[in-house]
């Protein structure tokens, strides 16, 4: 039986600059990497040409062939956690698991599973920080508290940041540590249960005229104006360091959203309650119409509100929407037709390349008001004053929406003044 330590990739899809990759290949025994396609997540996924699943693939694929010319490969399962660590302790004498951190509650639940089915066998299990600069617990108030509200986050953020030099980890040197066992091929898409998607991914290539252009390009959705590197934060197919490195200079605005992803990830950590319910706990008291057909009609993208209907046709085209849209789509469920925040946040998890749930639940809940650093309950986004502001020319809604000023376009399934009347009435008499 070999004697190994394991790295278990998840969130980090890389060899290079990998915090935990570096530390186990720095260590005493040779590293077996492993990859665990997890049923307890895809069985729960509906769309078996899902594109986030064909990404992952097409990423470990490329691990696998950088490791089997190294004279190791990618093992990578199908099954639970649980169930492959059970085999991998019968197969190898495993010394220690080297992973990264992943903060969200499924992942912190999977984890703790594993940690004590591994040392049970008398093993380590050592997990490192890697997808953020700063984690749950290193950023407070001066009372030692989580932080609720963004820009004193931020300026916390910023003055720790200044005060430490980023590392970069030389995972990539030191390749031939990996184990040089036999190692099986990769299972396919379809061994798995799935086929390929037809769906673009964005690249993780970006110009620096892009960043350096942010602020002044991010919030008109007809230009090609933010990174899209979302997708690929979330599976750590790029380094946070890197990014944030290469920021600095170029864009304060593009540094801020980066700062945002880390807020709401420690909001997520420190208050788990997010995930089903308003941040803000009285806000649960809101009643919501949750009219079915409306929601329909919103999904589709054919409420009769072009920025609002453009929106949701690129999203259920491309599994991707601008970063503007989202909040003006997000507002108009909410507020104008009077729809729970978790049916739009569930079908944005379901729908988006870049879902993040720490991400995802934050944005859905400022928009309804109900979440940290929320908009006002009074304040809400007017579709027509944003399509005027934003898309002043018309060429995103002309793309996404072509019968747009034809008899074919339907009319707005809520007048807009008094939809808005109804939800500031709705939300202050619950809140009162």
């Amino acid at each position: 039986m070999d004697k190994v330590n394991v790295f278990w990739h998840r969130r980090d899809l890389r060899y290079i600059d990998n915090a935990g990759l570096y530390y186990a290949l720095d260590s005493d025994h040779p590293v077996l990497p492993i990859f665990i396609f997890d049923t307890n997540i895809l069985d729960e996924l509906s769309d078996k040409s899902d594109a986030r699943v064909t990404f992952i693939h097409d990423h470990i694929s490329r691990l696998d062939e950088t490791y089997r010319n190294n004279g190791s490969g990618l093992a990578v399962f199908h099954d639970s956690p649980l169930a492959v660590y059970k085999e991998l302790l019968k197969k190898y004498e495993i010394v220690a698991v080297y992973t990264n951190r992943d903060y969200e509650p499924y992942a912190k639940k999977r984890d703790h599973e594993v940690e004590q089915l591994i040392q049970e066998k008398g093993a380590d299990f050592y997990s490192f920080k890697d997808q953020v600069i700063f984690e749950e617990g290193e950023i407070f108030t001066d009372q030692g508290e989580p932080y609720k509200v963004f820009t004193p986050y931020k300026n916390k953020w910023l003055d720790k940041f200044r005060k430490i030099s980023l590392d970069h980890f030389n995972s990539e040197k030191k390749l031939q540590a990996l184990y040089q066992g036999n190692i099986n091929p990769m299972p396919s898409l379809e061994e798995i249960g799935f086929e390929r998607s037809s769906i673009e991914i964005p690249s993780s290539s970006v110009q620096d005229d892009l960043i350096e252009n942010y602020a002044d390009q991010r919030d008109i959705p007809a230009v090609n104006g933010t990174s899209r590197l979302g997708i690929h934060f979330r599976f750590g197919t790029i380094s946070i360091r890197q990014k944030v490195i290469r920021s600095l200079g170029l864009s304060d605005t593009w540094l801020n959203e980066l700062i945002w992803r880390e807020f709401y990830m420690m909001i997520l950590a420190h208050y788990p309650h997010v995930v089903d319910s308003a941040f803000k706990p009285k806000y649960d008291r809101i009643p919501w119409s949750n009219n079915e057909e409306h929601f329909q009609k919103w999904c589709e993208g054919k409420t009769g509100y072009p920025i609002v209907d453009a929106g949701m046709r690129e999203l259920n085209t491309t599994g991707y929407m601008h970063n503007r849209v989202r909040m003006i789509v997000a507002s108009f469920l909410t507020k104008h037709l009077l729809i729970d925040w978790r049916w739009g946040e569930r079908y944005f998890a379901e729908k988006l390349l870049d879902f993040e749930l720490s991400s995802n639940n934050g944005g859905w809940q400022w928009a309804a008001g109900t979440g940290t650093d929320a908009q006002p309950y009074f304040r809400v986004f007017n579709p027509y004053s944003q399509q005027k502001k934003f898309d002043p020319e018309l060429k995103y809604i002309k793309k996404w929406v072509p019968e747009f000023d034809t008899t074919k376009y339907p009319d707005p399934i809520v007048p807009h003044k008094e939809a808005r009347q109804r939800a500031i009435d709705t939300y202050k008499e619950a809140l009162s």
